[in-house]
């Protein structure tokens, strides 16, 4: 967790990241669904994107095969990803 000083009071720096679901070149590929995650830290999205990927490859899930989940900071780089290829 990241703590800043902000006018004399340390305050938890709150970042944005972006979860991808990505679909499989099966299923036509590209991004199914965004979804925007407020969160302390990288591991924190990191596990929300873990339970989106393991949620998504459920055999009873409705959305498109997915091939991978990824993570993107606020400015659009992306810092985690996980993949069927794994």
């Amino acid at each position: 967790m990241m703590e800043t000083l902000f006018g004399g009071v340390l305050t938890n720096v709150i970042e944005v990241y972006r979860i991808e679901t990505i679909a499989s070149e099966e299923a036509g590929g590209g991004v199914i669904r965004r979804i925007m995650v407020r969160t302390e830290s990288l591991e924190k999205a990191k596990e929300r994107a873990l339970k989106v990927f393991s949620l998504a490859r459920r055999p009873q899930s409705r959305d498109p095969q997915i091939e991978a989940v990824r993570v993107l900071n606020g400015a659009g780089y992306e810092v985690f990803s996980i993949s069927t290829r794994e």
